[in-house]
């Protein structure tokens, strides 16, 4: 069932949101050759609990951390590891869940460590405004594949493929809560969209095939052909007017 959200919980959504953002925007700088993911994620976390929140990952079925943390072929949930050390032309996926007063903020985002390859740089390009095509249909009275569609058409005109095996979803009080929100498929279908409503949208961006594996540490999800993937995710709060993003802070704003 699809939740509708009180002033309350949108009040406290934003308030982990402005979190999760905040810790994108503290580990942003590390983020280069000769870092490894473990450090990353302990920015992260310390970042998280300084402002009152706690992570919304760490121990989430099973989960041992408080941020996913995916290099290059690897899509979604890559655990931090000492051992998983950047290097330059790498694409780093950083996923970041908080969890405030009950109620929770969830935003990928992928970034350039050193310089990218021109088309490792039009994948993570190109992701970023999959997710901005997906929102552009994230308004009261569309259909929740509205969304979908436009993410995959996007996509594939730029040349690049759309993992199945992982969606976008509803949030709130729960992490993950209904509906799920594929990065595929026609138009017009599914629920219609309405005001407070919460949701987190969030393509997956594979250079080459869109098939991933799981690994043997049960998390840890790869392209199937070892080619680069993207990740980008905002918390969104339909509204009368259209969306409102959850997961941002001004520039200004520390």
């Amino acid at each position: 069932m699809v939740t509708m959200k009180s002033p309350r919980e949108i009040h406290l959504m934003r308030e982990a949101g402005r979190i999760v953002a905040l810790a994108h925007r503290a580990v942003q700088p590390h983020i280069q050759p000769g870092a490894n993911t473990r450090m990353l994620n302990q920015i992260i976390e310390q970042t998280i609990l300084s402002l009152g929140a706690t992570p919304s990952f760490k121990h989430y079925n099973g989960f041992p951390d408080a941020s996913c943390i995916s290099i290059n072929e690897q899509v979604v949930h890559g655990i931090p590891s000492k051992g998983a050390i950047l290097k330059g032309g790498d694409i780093v996926s950083i996923d970041i869940g908080a969890k405030y007063h009950g109620y929770h903020g969830d935003s990928a985002w992928s970034y350039a460590c050193g310089e990218l390859s021109a088309n490792h740089l039009a994948l993570l390009e190109g992701t970023r405004l999959c997710l901005f095509k997906g929102l552009e249909q994230a308004k009261a009275g569309n259909h929740l594949s509205d969304i979908s569609h436009a993410i995959q058409t996007y996509a594939e005109q730029l040349g690049f493929s759309v993992v199945r095996d992982f969606v976008g979803h509803g949030i709130g009080a729960q992490l993950h809560e209904d509906p799920p929100i594929p990065n595929y498929g026609p138009p017009g279908r599914g629920i219609v969209l309405k005001p407070v409503m919460t949701l987190a949208i969030e393509p997956m961006i594979n250079l080459g095939c869109k098939e991933v594996q799981v690994q043997k540490d049960g998390w840890t999800t790869i392209t199937l052909d070892h080619q680069p993937s993207a990740h980008f995710e905002h918390t969104i709060l339909i509204t009368a007017e259209g969306y409102e993003i959850l997961t941002q802070v001004e520039d200004k704003e520390e």
